[in-house]
């Protein structure tokens, strides 16, 4: 097997398993411990894994927040159809929570013939575009993130505690085996954990770029929240549907 073939399987055995063992990829890959060794630190040189005593570990970066416009201009097309499915599974008479964020806000346009709903949301222009299509809208009061154009703060979470839903949709910064569903935001992630609470059915919709990220603040467990996002690969869908139901939009 060709050094850069070695490299890539170490690398997808530790995306999917976040830990490899020197003595099992000795056996895997079928050449000699000092090859194991020698691969491991040049993708320890390269940034790509951590060396251990006896293998290695992922290296997780935490990523940064991009603000509305940038995350808006990001794999439209998969968000559109994430968008059309997830709003598939709103039916008339429901009572919804969209979290504020780009995907959430491509399902908008997909409800605007689902009768008697009602929306609530802490996305500034989430509210914006449901009152443009005449969809029954409230918009949680409170501190506006003006890098997201998100409600946050305790007024916000006050009033969401007193509401209940069919089904909450949630966007999400970073989908991770290890960790759940992550976001950089303390008092976003704090909705977000409580609006998934109060719903009868809660969804996270994000691509499949959110996969194996991981940000500052745990938002749940992966299998407290079904996910619909766009097509996987192969790999990442046997690992992450063993954790929870997942739904892509354009299989």
């Amino acid at each position: 097997m060709l050094t850069e073939e070695r490299h890539a399987y170490i690398l997808d055995k530790l995306k999917r398993e976040n830990t490899v063992k020197i003595k099992d990829l000795e056996s895997e890959l079928n050449c000699s411990i000092s090859t194991v060794r020698r691969d491991l630190s040049e993708l320890e040189e390269q940034g790509l894994l951590t060396r251990v005593h006896g293998g290695a570990k992922r290296i997780y970066t935490l990523n940064t927040e991009l603000e509305m416009k940038e995350k808006s201009s990001k794999n439209i097309h998969e968000k559109k159809q994430i968008g059309a499915l997830a709003a598939s599974f709103v039916t008339a008479e429901d009572i919804i929570y969209l979290d504020a964020g780009t995907t959430t806000y491509e399902m908008i346009p997909f409800l605007k013939d689902i009768k008697d709903l009602l929306v609530v949301t802490n996305g500034v222009n989430h509210a914006d575009l449901l009152t443009d299509y005449n969809i029954s809208t409230v918009l949680l009061g409170g501190q506006i993130k003006m890098r997201t154009k998100a409600i946050i703060g305790s007024v916000a979470f006050k009033q969401l505690e007193t509401y209940g839903f069919s089904k909450t949709f949630l966007g999400m910064n970073g989908i991770d085996g290890e960790f759940g569903y992550t976001t950089p935001d303390p008092e976003e992630a704090a909705l977000k954990r409580l609006a998934g609470s109060q719903a009868n059915q809660t969804y996270v919709v994000a691509d499949s770029t959110k996969f194996h990220k991981v940000n500052f603040v745990k938002v749940s467990e992966l299998e407290n929240y079904a996910v619909i996002t766009s097509r996987l690969d192969e790999s990442d869908r046997a690992q992450f549907t063993n954790w929870t139901k997942i739904w892509e939009a354009n299989q």
